[in-house]
């Protein structure tokens, strides 16, 4: 799908509603708030709002609520069981009396879940289903540069394809509802895997001695060239970590995901499962909450810790 050209501010358009004002939910609200988008918002965690209700976003009680009073649903949250609360918990979208008619979600969640939620809700509401996990973290929801993996009917993604175009530059359908889900479980396996390289990489640069700096662009336009080597690399160097990517947990989550996955369908990737090991080690020593790209303080704990081992402390 190519994306449709975006809303202008100030004109009429489809009233939105948000659910999940997190990182990315914050990013993306405050996005829509700047393109003039008139947007409801619930969070759990109701402090997360105030960001976009100081942008002009009006607040609702409930999912349910924000339903009611919008024409297009947005949701960005952690897992499958917190997009099931939000639709099919007491005071869900799926409670809802009229209203949205589409909804997007944004979280990256389970595929066969998703599959089931939508059939189950266009059954009893009548509404419509995008799995739409995005890439590019909060600064390219904030420059409307996301990239989007779509799952989902062709004419429901278009009717929202001005909703999309403003917060992403790459939107892509895969296939009906769940597709989406399936394609961003291949997109962790790359970037798990790639975080966990570009730390080691870093780490063996700097162990090395060379000017661990300077990497990137000696490598730019070479093999090992990547976003990842020009995007993520340098942050880790810097020790970059605020305001945060995202959270490890999140990730450890979504690599869980990329492995049960690659078991279900009888498949052994030892990088993805070596990946998924190294970001639980870290998450265990109490860094759930930590920039993923903070997962270079894993390995300078491990070679501190092999130092001390070695003088006998």
């Amino acid at each position: 799908m190519t994306a449709a050209p975006g809303k202008a501010p100030g004109t009429a358009g489809p009233r939105l509603g948000f659910i999940g004002i997190g990182l990315m939910g914050t990013a993306m609200s405050l996005r829509l708030r700047e393109r003039g988008w008139p947007l409801t918002v619930w969070n759990r965690e109701r402090p997360n709002l105030d960001p976009v209700l100081a942008a002009g976003a009006a607040e609702a009680g409930s999912p349910r609520e924000v339903a009611e009073r919008s024409d297009i649903v947005l949701m960005c949250v952690l897992d499958t069981p917190a997009v099931e609360a939000c639709v099919w918990g007491e005071n869900g979208t799926a409670a809802a009396s009229g209203g949205a008619r589409l909804l997007i979600d944004f979280s990256t969640i389970d595929a066969g879940a998703t599959r089931d939620f939508a059939a189950r809700l266009r059954e009893r509401t009548g509404m419509g289903w995008i799995d739409a996990p995005v890439s590019g973290g909060p600064a390219a929801a904030r420059s409307g540069t996301l990239t989007v993996m779509a799952g989902g009917e062709e004419a429901e993604l278009q009717s929202a394809a001005a909703v999309l175009a403003d917060l992403a530059g790459n939107v892509t359908r895969m296939g009906p509802v769940g597709a989406g889900q399936v394609t961003k479980v291949v997109n962790q396996a790359i970037v798990g895997a790639g975080f966990i390289a570009m730390a080691e990489a870093l780490h063996l640069a700097e162990a090395a001695g060379i000017d661990a700096a300077a990497l990137p662009a000696c490598l730019a336009g070479g093999l090992a060239d990547s976003a990842l080597l020009q995007r993520i690399y340098p942050l880790m160097q810097r020790r970059a970590f605020d305001p945060p990517l995202g959270y490890a947990r999140q990730l450890l989550k979504d690599m869980k995901a990329v492995k049960g996955a690659a078991e279900g369908l009888g498949l052994d990737l030892p990088g993805v499962k070596t990946a998924t090991a190294r970001f639980n080690a870290y998450v265990e020593q109490g860094n759930a909450m930590a920039d993923i790209v903070s997962i270079i303080r894993l390995y300078e704990h491990e070679r501190q810790q092999a130092q001390q081992n070695q003088s006998g402390i």
